[in-house]
């Protein structure tokens, strides 16, 4: 803080003028002078200079305050409390209000389990008042796997709010982890200018994905490890919420040593048998530990017994419950007020039915 600007401490215009022409532009510049030194240099008052540096010190040296003060004073001074609302009640209050300011929520499904449509439905409320539980703002949408749909998103917009909604997200096309790790620096500069309330991505699998081996693997991990935190610090330091989508692999196993993502499991010979439960029982969010760790909150989309649900694995706020939905009109719609607590290796277990047709006995 002694680098801070005089200019921008809230001085009076008066006495700020004369600290410039005297060249003492910084804090540490006016601090590192007693108060008859500067009554001498900018021949004014010692009332007024006494004052000046008393206003000086306040600002570049603040008393010491908790986290958790700071903490309370941005939700207090948000809205909603520091939460977006996804308007599905139960996990709204499962996560104390939605999904938190500040932090980074990760979304993990297999494909076709609603993951995409989840974030379209973001995407259309993020864009309405706050009077209608929206943030009033404009979206990033960053698309990898050149699947975004705008008529899907109009779909839903006008099912839900038919009178209100009028304003268009922001899409970006990115195809590789160079051009996202571009995009994200030249997005730190366009938040405030742009209004922008929320940020999606979607998916950092897929990107992986498609430069399996024209990297090393070492450089890659680095790659996103650089971009998680370049994410987490968006969120903390914008106050805004940040959505990320991830894909499923299957763990390693006895049989199969590599990560594979489902659909490439038709792709590998083997002379076992794999069954739809046994491929359940062992897929899990891709991107790895580390990318694990990095996220605040991680939510799966499965799908199990023929029906849908949205489980919340991690989260500091909330036990992991699991909410079962269906997918209309509207967007995500939570079956009635029921939910079930998950327990032991259930938190960790991917359900993902509808692939086992892919997988064949090889002869």
């Amino acid at each position: 803080m002694a680098g801070k600007l005089i200019s921008r401490m809230g001085l009076h215009s008066s006495i700020h003028h004369i600290f410039a022409a005297r060249n003492i532009l910084t804090a540490q510049d006016a601090l590192c002078k007693t108060e008859l030194e500067l009554m001498e240099l900018l021949d004014v008052s010692l009332d007024a200079v006494s004052a000046a540096v008393t206003q000086i010190s306040e600002i570049a040296c603040p008393p010491c305050r908790t986290v958790l003060s700071v903490t309370k004073d941005h939700i207090m001074n948000e809205p909603s409390h520091g939460h977006f609302q996804t308007h599905l009640i139960g996990l709204d209050n499962a996560l104390c209000g939605g999904i938190p300011f500040g932090a980074v929520t990760e979304v993990v499904a297999p494909a076709g389990s609603g993951k995409t449509q989840f974030c379209l439905m973001l995407s259309v409320l993020a864009a309405l008042p706050e009077s209608h539980g929206g943030l009033n703002g404009n979206v990033v949408y960053i698309d990898t796997e050149h699947k975004f749909n705008s008529g899907r998103m109009i779909e839903i917009a006008k099912s839900r709010f038919p009178d209100i909604f009028h304003k268009e997200g922001m899409l970006r096309d990115i195809s590789s982890l160079t051009e996202l790790a571009e995009s994200l620096r030249q997005l730190e500069a366009s938040v405030t200018q742009h209004c922008i309330k929320l940020v999606i991505i979607d998916s950092m699998a897929a990107l992986v994905s498609s430069e399996q081996g024209q990297e090393q693997t070492s450089s890659k991990h680095d790659t996103i490890g650089s971009q998680a935190s370049f994410l987490k610090a968006l969120a903390e330091v914008s106050r805004i919420p940040v959505v990320v989508t991830n894909q499923v692999r299957l763990q390693n196993t006895q049989d199969d040593k590599s990560l594979t993502f489902p659909f490439e499991a038709a792709k590998k010979k083997s002379d076992h048998i794999i069954t739809s439960k046994s491929f359940e029982a062992h897929l899990t969010a891709a991107l790895g530990t580390n990318w694990a760790h990095a996220v605040n909150i991680r939510l799966i989309f499965e799908s199990y017994g023929g029906q849908r649900f949205i489980k919340i694995a991690k989260s500091p706020v909330s036990p992991t419950l699991a909410f079962p939905f269906v997918i209309t009109a509207l967007g995500i719609e939570l079956v009635g007020t029921e939910f079930f607590e998950i327990a032991g290796q259930d938190i960790a277990v991917i359900h993902g039915s509808g692939y086992e047709d892919i997988f064949r006995k090889e002869e």
